[in-house]
Formats: C-alpha cells, structure tokens, sequence
C-alpha cells in the first residue's frame, strides 16, 4: 500500500516530466549559433576582421549541423517515426522549426555582410568587387590569369540523353548553365563545379595587371571569374543564363563495428562514402528559375523543404580567410600567454609536477607546458613508458612527434587514436599509421564508444622506484586549439589518480573490465551516477544548514535525468549557476520548478570550451574538471574522464575563475524562464570575463 508521503513524492517526480519544462535540443543549438552571430551584427563587439571571422564560424557551424543533426532528423522524418523529443516535438516539426529559424539567420547574415561589414571593408581599403566593375584592361588582365590559372582546372559536365546527371560532392559551389548550341538552336543544360582546391576570394593585387599602389585591397569572387569566362568552356554555345547553387549532404558515418574486422580500413571507406550521402540541404540564389530548380530537385532527390532560397554569396565560411590581410588595427589585439612552469622550474617541467599539483588555464596560461611534458619524457633516458589518448590534435602536430621519436628512442608508447573523432578522422588515420610505423602500439579504443577523454600517464624510474605523472585536461593535445579555446590542465603524481588512470587504459588498449573507480568519472560506467549523487548531497546539505550550492560550466546540458535531478535541487533551495556555452535543454526561473537556477552563456573571443562541476559539500569543497559534457552521448556512449581536484587551493582558483564568468556582464547571455537568451545589460561595472582573464595572465607575466 502506497503511503500519503510517496504519493507526494511521485507527483512532485512527475511534475519534472512535463515538455513545458524543456527547451528542444535542435533549436537551442540554433540559438546559439544565433549568438555566434550576434557577435558579427554587433558593431562594438570586435574589430572590423574578427566580425567577418564571426560570420565565417557561423557558416561553418551551420554546415556541420545540416551534415549531422538535420540529416539524422530527415532519417528518422522519412522512417516515418514519429517519437517525440523531451519538449514534445515530432521530428517533422523539429524540421520545420528549424527551416523557420535557418532562413531568417541566413538573411541576417547576409544583411550584415552585404550591407554593414563590406562598406566599412571598403572604408578601410579592402573592396569586394563584381568583374562587370573593373576596367577593360582589368578585365583583360583578368581573363589572361583565368586561362592561364583558372580554365585547366575547370571540367564542365553536360546532362542530356548522353550524358548522365553529374554527381556532386559535399559542399560543392557549383553553376548551373543554360545553353543554347548556335548550330542547332536546340537547348543544353551543363554545370560547372566551382574547384574549392582554389581560393574563393581571389586577390586582385596578387595577379599580374593588377599593380595597383593605392594601397586599397581588392578581391573578387572565384565564381564571378568563371561565370564571366564561361565562353571559354563552351565554344559555340550561346550562354543563355548561369545559375549558382551549393549543396550539403548527409555526413553521418555509419560505422557497424562488430562487422568491422579492421576499424582503419572501415573508416577510410566511411569517408568515401561521405561524398555520396543524401542531400539535406539545396542552396539557390532567388534568380533561379522554375525549370531549373526542378531539375536539380528531381535529380537530387531534394525536397521542397530542403530548398533554401539566398540573397547573395552562398557559403561564407571561406570568409576566415580575410584575417590573413595584414592589418593589425582591424584584428584583436595579439597576446603572449605566459608560461608559469618555465618560469619557476626552467626546463624540468617534472620538478615542477613533484613540488606541487599545477593547473594551467589556457589560452591565458601557455599550452606550451603539455608539449614540453611530452617532449621531455620522450628523450628522458629514466622515463620507461608513456600512454596517451589522442582525439583531435590538428595537422602538424608536435606532441604526436615526440611521441614518435619516444618510440625510436626505445620507450613503450602506447596510444590511443580515436578515428571516430568526426571530420578529423582522415586526419587521425594519417597520424596512426605514422604511429604503427616507428612502433608505436596504437589502439583505437572500445567498441560502440568514441574516446574522448583528455588523459597522459608517464612512468619514469626515480631513485631506483617507478614514478607516475599524470596529465589530465579538459580539452584535445592541439596547440592550434589550445591558443583560441579556453581549457584546464591538470598536472599531478596523485597516486590514487595514477593508479585509476592506468586501470583506464588497460581498459582501452587490452581487455580489462575494471569499472571500480573511486576517484575518476568515468562514461559510461559512473559519472551520470555520482553527479546525481553529488547533487542529491547538496540537498541534504541544504535541508540541515540551509545552504547548498553547485556551479556547473560546460558545452552543452541535454541529459533528461540529470536536469531533473537539478531541479529537484533547485525545489529543495539549493543555489545553481549553469555556465553553458551552447545548448540548454533547462529552462531556469521557473516558479516552483526552477526559481534557484540561473543559466548564462558566453561567447567571446575565445571559445569556452572547460568542463568544471563544482559542489560547496557542506564547505568541504569538490570540483571536478574533464571531458564530459552533460549529454546523453558523453555519458552512454563515450569514454569521458571527469577528475577531482585535491588541492584546495586549486580548487579556490578555479571557483574563482567560475564567480568571474558569472559576473561577466558585456559578452554573457542569460537564459529567461522562457528558454530565449537575452544579452545581460546591468547597472554594475562593466565586466567582460575574458579580457580580465587575458589582463589577470599579462600582469602575471610582467610581474
């Protein structure tokens, strides 16, 4: 028999399942990108370069999503699945709510581009010009350089009865030509794929004809060039219209591991096939006819829609490359990280991990200190054995050198390749083998698990007994990243640390099946579970001293059960600040529900990239740092390291470093009752978190 207390009990449970109390996962993604550009639209938010750099990263952001997420929302609308998502949204309703919100961005960007940053490009000397502007010797000197650079790389492809439809790669700038064959009269179609082997933006002051010494920078389009010089492809064809259009296919792996006998090999055909996913999205520009637009929709197999009509250039992601322009005054203004651990402890960096626990904060503390651990204990004649995980570590990458030249040097180096890691796989595939080669043991992890986790253990021989040094971060082994992403490093020779990350990778190279971490958060065996637990103590803690307290930052909260576990805290009093850089299912300031939580997002300079949890624990604080997000992927279906922080004097810096982002009020967003973000616009002094952090890491430097 049921008791009048658990009655209570479980409506006051099921009242955290309602959809009212969700935002979509879809759409808060898209509301962040909506930040991403608001930081473009915004005239006094950067220089000049970095707003163009704005709208470069929200295009590619977009990119990515239509290959990812639409694509798996137009699998499950064509399976004619119809589950709902945790706010109570069909998938064809998610779809359309996202065409809704994507068209309106995509003319806000294009406002911006065409009619705010191009003029003041051109205030400053730098003009986007049409071809049809240049002078008659311009456009001669133009034609000479599109033969000579442009033509021989140019295959034009013809659709008729002979000729079957073309295929097209994954974003693939293209041109759709009607013809008129002079002999004949009879109409042709062909297209013209625009090589993205060659830059988008031609600069006019780099072609020969072009020594213009105004000093005024002047690029054009690639597609403009070609459209321009068609004629020079179809000789005796009358061009009647060209017609520029972009595509974006499904870029979705789809990788059955238990049928794959070697994981390498199964990747570099996923990537194959990558080129040939479904079409999501057809980009069109509004001047293209009926005709013409159902020609490629049939051929295609795209859906009315998938069609988006866009006013203008279509793609700006090549935009990034507009910040190559020398022009400092237009760009932020440079800083040199400093390095805390070279300057106390010169070159030994271990001297510097045995004094003490050190924790780095980059970009603010200098990335240098990971590359110098790795390097050091790859020519270290007392260090043994060195084992690390590698999820994204860019193209030339220095640490997976020293690993190399650790295993010529005759150490055992085992590393962990994740070769799921998406649109980084070729990458990592590159660097693996080049591992396998010197004698590296490589291993590509679990199976049905990508790896994420951010961990290095080193064992070196110290007076005549074996000694372990850990790294454990927050973000990849990339020092490209490691300047423009905001990341945690943890160096320590904790020994309950070192004991459980070594049981991690006997885990992920052998077959281990040791699941008894104490210390460590590991995905997908605990870390779901103790943070529930942790924030289930911090009501007790409030129930017997009136005072409990979380902070959590990270990239994204999605996890149904984990939200509810925080707003039953948040029912029970105890206080909760979210620092979420990009999708928040959790909707904060609800009345009843949600009073006692606040859920802000930054977008800077920098990318907030950390991941720390903080729980006040009755003033016996715990923070953890580490890779997991809190979503179901990075709980279920990744590995993911979360590591608690024992000194307690990091444990103060970082909280530190917590209480300044939450008083950011120039690049914070908060989220209100309603799920929508609004820019935080207080009476207090103005605090823009990453500039203190970069002012904080200068004065430390000087100093």
């Amino acid at each position: 028999m049921t008791t009048g207390a658990e009655t209570n009990v479980q409506a006051s449970s099921l009242k955290f399942f309602n959809t009212s109390l969700y935002v979509n996962r879809e759409l808060s993604w898209i509301d962040f990108n909506q930040r991403v550009l608001e930081e473009a639209l915004n005239p006094e938010a950067h220089p000049l370069l970095e707003r163009v750099k704005f709208i470069s990263i929200f295009s590619s952001n977009l990119d990515e999503y239509f290959m990812i997420r639409v694509a798996g929302i137009e699998d499950q609308y064509e399976a004619g699945i119809q589950d709902r998502t945790i706010d109570g949204l069909t998938p064809a309703e998610q779809l359309e709510k996202i065409r809704t919100m994507v068209l309106q961005q995509l003319s806000e960007r294009n406002e911006c581009f065409y009619h705010d940053l191009l003029p003041a490009l051109q205030k400053e000397g730098i003009e986007f010009l049409r071809v049809s502007e240049l002078s008659a010797t311009e456009q001669r000197a133009l034609s000479h350089f599109f033969r000579k650079e442009i033509y021989p790389v140019l295959t034009p492809l013809a659709f008729d009865t002979g000729h079957p439809f073309p295929f097209m790669s994954n974003l693939s700038l293209n041109l759709a030509i009607e013809l008129e064959d002079e002999e004949s009269g009879s109409l042709k179609f062909a297209r013209v794929k625009v090589p993205s082997i060659l830059p988008r933006l031609l600069r006019l002051n780099d072609i020969k004809g072009f020594n213009d010494e105004s000093g005024i920078i002047r690029f054009i389009w690639l597609e403009d060039l070609i459209e321009n010089n068609l004629s020079h492809l179809f000789p005796k064809m009358k061009i009647t219209k060209s017609h520029l259009f972009r595509l974006i296919r499904d870029a979705d792996i789809e990788i059955e591991e238990d049928e794959a006998g070697d994981l390498l090999k199964t990747i570099e055909q996923g990537l194959r096939s990558r080129r040939y996913g479904k079409v999501v999205r057809l980009d069109i520009t509004p001047a293209m006819p009926q005709s013409v637009r159902k020609l490629l929709m049939k051929n295609l197999d795209v859906a009315k829609r998938n069609v988006y009509e866009i006013d203008g250039a279509l793609g700006l992601s090549c935009l990034i490359d507009l910040l190559k322009i020398d022009r400092p005054t237009l760009k932020d203004e440079p800083f040199i990280s400093g390095n805390r651990l070279e300057e106390q402890f010169g070159a030994d960096i271990f001297s510097a991990i045995r004094a003490k626990d050190q924790l780095l904060y980059h970009p603010y503390d200098s990335f240098q200190p990971v590359i110098d651990f790795i390097n050091q204990a790859a020519v270290d004649s007392d260090v043994l054995s060195i084992k690390q995980t590698l999820y994204r570590v860019g193209s030339n990458s220095p640490i997976v050198k020293a690993l190399m030249k650790a295993a010529e040097r005759g150490k055992q180096v085992a590393v962990l390749v994740e070769l799921k890691a998406r649109f980084d796989e070729e990458n990592n595939i590159v660097w693996a083998r080049a591992l396998e080669d010197v004698g590296v043991h490589v291993a590509y992890g679990l199976p049905g698990l990508k790896t994420h986790a951010k961990l290095t253990l080193v064992v070196r021989r110290e007076q005549k007994r074996l000694k372990r040094y850990l790294h454990l971060g927050t973000g990849n082994y990339n020092p490209a990243t490691g300047k423009i992403y905001t990341d945690y490093s943890l160096f320590t020779v904790n020994e309950q640390l070192a004991n459980e990350v070594a049981e991690l990778f006997n885990a992920l190279t052998g077959y281990s099946k040791h699941t008894a971490y104490k210390k460590l958060l590991v995905s997908p065996i605990n870390t779901r579970e103790r943070l529930i637990e942790m924030i289930d103590r911090e009501i007790e803690w409030c129930s017997q001293e009136g005072k409990g307290r979380i902070i959590m930052k990270m990239n994204a909260l999605v996890d149904a059960k984990t939200i509810r576990a925080l707003y039953k805290a948040s029912c029970e009093g105890v206080t909760i600040d979210l620092i979420v850089r990009g999708i928040c299912c959790l909707k904060p300031g609800i009345c009843g529900i949600s009073d006692n939580i606040r859920v802000i997002s930054v977008i800077g300079r920098f990318l907030e990239h950390s991941r720390a949890y903080y729980f006040h624990n009755g003033g016996k604080e715990e923070l953890y740092l580490g890779s997991a997000d809190i979503m179901p992927r990075n709980l279920d279906d990744r590995v993911e390291t979360l590591f608690p922080v024992f000194d307690i004097s990091l444990i103060q810096v970082v909280k530190a470093d917590l209480e300044l982002i939450l008083s950011d009020n120039v690049k914070a967003w908060e989220m209100n009752p309603d799920g929508v973000y609004s820019k935080i616009n207080n009476d207090a002094p103005k605090v823009n978190s990453q500039v203190l952090f970069l002012t904080r890491s200068v004065f430390k430097k000087i100093t």
